[in-house]
């Protein structure tokens, strides 16, 4: 057991021991509405939850199941009602729950070192104190920043600029030429900086491939997760903003341009040269044709296309995607077509008011 204000003790996995409920809530900067002394040892789901864990409810659907769960405390909004456990009451309980989760867990550690498998080289300057794992590969004038971390497998290819910070799970790509900043993080099987799909028609019917000189300029603190692909361009650059989230599986196509802070959810794809806003939305599926500009604080929603530009703060759903009001009017008017169908069928042939005749 920690002593009050100290650090979470840890097994040797990475597991906490347990802390104290006043103790989660002075780091979550929540309010205690329970036995301040119960003894938290790990975080759940809250249909999941057992005695001694903590969970959250941040979305109304999962409501109900504060008065059933198991869990010995609960992340609730400020103004949720009194339930039968404790209680820590947050204005965001989603994000304090990703804090807990920072508390009751810890990622492995990767002390400095450089695996006598790694092949670096000479002229690459990486910081002394990164973690090279086995059969990482550094190309020719590369630069990494301090406290980086590349798992095995890693290919760095030649000149290419990575600030600190930078952490490559294993099997990931950069290629040649692309500028990272601090804090960026790949997932396994990221490539940044693929070649973009650009191929020109000849006369004889076949296709010649265009050169894809530009390369990837990414900002802080971005995220590619898992065999997600950002080509590089023609010409130019293709440009990933600060704080961009992008999930697993999808598409950036080449010469794009996504703006700071937003998220691509997975399988999404944007084609050549697409322009995206700033802390924009784009959720599972959506497409954004090619040379198309979407404003800022856009929602495309999950499966939609777009075809054209976007104004800033539009939600749009469908395919062609349009208003998102409008489109969930017509998806009710289509579900309805079948019993208008059958209304129109069993009704009488209407009559014509002035010779008695079917109209």
């Amino acid at each position: 057991m920690s002593p009050a204000g100290a650090p979470p003790a840890r097994t040797g996995s990475g597991t906490i021991y347990g802390m104290k409920l006043a103790q989660i809530a002075q780091r979550l900067g929540a309010v205690c509405d329970g036995d301040p002394e119960l003894e938290i040892t790990g975080v759940e789901g809250i249909e999941e939850a057992g005695p001694g864990q903590l969970t959250f409810i941040a979305n109304a659907k999962y409501a109900p199941y504060a008065r059933t769960t198991r869990a010995g405390a609960v992340l609730v909004t400020e103004d949720f009602p009194q339930i039968p456990v404790a209680a820590l009451r947050t204005p965001n309980p989603y994000l304090a729950f990703a804090q807990a989760i920072e508390l009751f867990y810890q990622a492995p550690l990767y002390p400095p070192g450089i695996h006598p498998t790694a092949v670096i080289d000479p002229s690459a300057a990486v910081a002394p104190d990164a973690h090279i794992g086995a059969f990482v590969v550094v190309g020719a004038r590369v630069a990494i920043g301090a406290e980086a971390i590349l798992l095995p497998h890693t290919v760095i290819y030649p000149d290419v600029k990575i600030g600190a910070r930078f952490f490559a799970h294993a099997h990931a790509v950069v290629r040649e030429g692309c500028r990272l900043g601090d804090g960026v993080v790949l997932q396994n099987g990221a490539v940044v900086g693929s070649d973009g799909f650009g191929f020109a028609k000849q006369q004889d019917g076949t296709w010649r491939k265009i050169l894809q000189s530009g390369p990837v300029i990414a900002g802080d603190d971005v995220e590619v997760q898992a065999n997600s692909c950002i080509d590089r361009a023609s010409v130019g650059s293709t440009r990933i903003g600060a704080g961009v989230k992008i999930d697993n599986l999808v598409q950036v196509g080449h010469g794009s341009r996504v703006g700071d802070h937003t998220l691509l959810c997975a399988q999404v794809g944007l084609a050549g040269s697409t322009r995206i806003g700033r802390n924009c939305l784009l959720a599972g599926q959506a497409g954004v044709a090619g040379h198309c500009n979407v404003g800022d604080g856009v929602v495309i929603t999950a499966q939609s296309g777009t075809h054209g530009d976007i104004p800033a703060g539009r939600v749009m759903s469908g395919s062609p995607a349009t208003d998102h009001r409008r489109w969930l009017r017509a998806v009710t008017l289509f579900n309805r077509l079948p019993d208008v169908l059958r209304q129109i069928q069993r009704r009488p042939a209407a009559l014509d008011s002035t010779t008695g005749r079917d109209a």
